[in-house]
């Protein structure tokens, strides 16, 4: 018998890098029998021109002044004010109450969408009281003390609030006061576009370095730059090519791509011969996971998620944060072997094919749902599944 509830409501904001598509299309299959109820706080329209007003005061009372000087920096911090949050919660309120639901759940920890009476979930990549423990953040948290009370409000709402690494269930432990039987580490899939990569000698002979990211400083660019001047002196047939912003760089074997679509980043996925990000703040990273997909060993920060799949000389290398000394070093030791790439790229393809996969997270989301929620539906296994929409590098949503 079908539940008598027949649908689950889906809030989320944006495309959040497309982790909303492929996780919603996921939950769909694991709940044949329920109806998805697809909710965009986007559209609500509270960051539009019409809240202008209210948007600057709010923000330069939480914030000061200077934070309203950028309109990336304007929306970063709007978007984390009382005003925002209180909105938002005043418009799921009106629109979730307008049916029933079996359940109720939301992507990412910058609203509260529960309802009264109807179980609630979290899926997060980040808690924003996590960046107080990246070097060099100090111990001032970076959203008011008024919105981080209101974040609070999110996880203690929740039945069970699900992660993407070990790194943001140990902050809501032991930063928020969370109950470790209310959340559960789940992982998150690739967005990969092939799982097949060619792992022939030649390609990782050819000494080119992959750097995939929108926000060029916060992900460690100016670092890896210092670092590449130091591998051209060691190899110099070395090539970094960068996609997904266009920083000013002119360097000889540097190539600037910038922001192309999922298929294209694919392609530079495939050719290249080592994959590097020495980010400085990373709520989850699936670049990572992406790379590792196409077979491709990982230098990157020893910070945030990075250590739940990143296996010290296993399948990459963890350096510090802003080292360009000890980053040049792994990379001249990796270019140097093309034999190590490989037993690199393979060990960290298989750990993604065993446990970053979408299906794989939708199923532990699903198992824990259900022992929640008195659900009569089955959850079927998919053999063959359906092509999913492709990812983009979507910065709409600043974290």
């Amino acid at each position: 018998m079908k539940n008598s509830v027949g649908s689950f409501a889906f809030v989320k904001i944006g495309h959040f890098s497309g982790t909303n598509d492929h996780v919603l299309e996921h939950l769909r299959r694991q709940f044949l029998d329920l109806e998805a109820d697809v909710i965009d706080v986007s559209d609500f329209k509270v960051l539009g021109r019409s809240n202008a007003a209210q948007l600057l005061y709010s923000v330069a009372r939480e914030y000061g002044l200077t934070s309203c000087l950028t309109k990336s920096h304007f929306r970063s911090r709007a978007i984390r004010t009382v005003y925002f949050f209180s909105k938002v919660r005043d418009r799921l309120l009106q629109r979730l109450s307008q049916r029933p639901y079996a359940f109720t759940f939301q992507t990412q920890s910058l609203f509260d969408a529960s309802i009264p009476e109807t179980p609630h979930f979290v899926y997060t990549d980040h808690a924003h009281l996590a960046n107080l423990t990246y070097p060099g953040r100090g111990q001032v948290p970076m959203a008011s003390a008024a919105w981080i009370e209101l974040e609070k409000s999110i996880y203690k709402n929740a039945r069970l609030n699900f992660t993407m690494s070990s790194h943001v269930s140990r902050s809501l432990l032991e930063q928020y006061g969370c109950s470790a039987t209310r959340m559960q580490c789940v992982y998150a899939g690739s967005n990969a576009t092939t799982i097949d990569p060619e792992m022939g000698f030649e390609r990782f002979a050819q000494k080119r370095i992959l750097f995939v990211g929108i926000d060029w400083d916060r992900k460690g660019g100016p670092v890896l730059l210092k670092a590449f001047r130091e591998v051209r002196r060691a190899h110099p047939t070395a090539e970094l090519i960068i996609v997904g912003c266009r920083p000013d760089v002119s360097m000889e074997g540097c190539r600037v791509v910038g922001q192309v679509s999922s298929a294209e980043v694919a392609k530079f996925y495939r050719s290249a011969s080592v994959f590097c990000l020495p980010t400085t703040v990373e709520p989850f990273g699936i670049v990572f996971v992406e790379a590792f997909a196409h077979g491709l060993p990982i230098v990157a920060t020893n910070i945030g998620a990075l250590p739940d799949f990143v296996e010290e000389g296993e399948s990459g290398y963890l350096v510090r944060c802003n080292d360009p000394a000890q980053l040049a070093s792994r990379l001249i030791d990796l270019l140097a072997n093309p034999a190590r790439c490989i037993q690199f790229g393979a060990r960290g393809q298989a750990m993604v094919s065993d446990r970053y996969t979408w299906q794989a997270t939708a199923e532990k989301l699903a198992t824990h749902i259900r022992r929640c929620v008195p659900l009569d539906s089955r959850v079927v296994p998919v053999r063959k599944q359906r092509p999913l929409p492709e990812a983009h590098l979507d910065p709409s949503v600043a974290l």
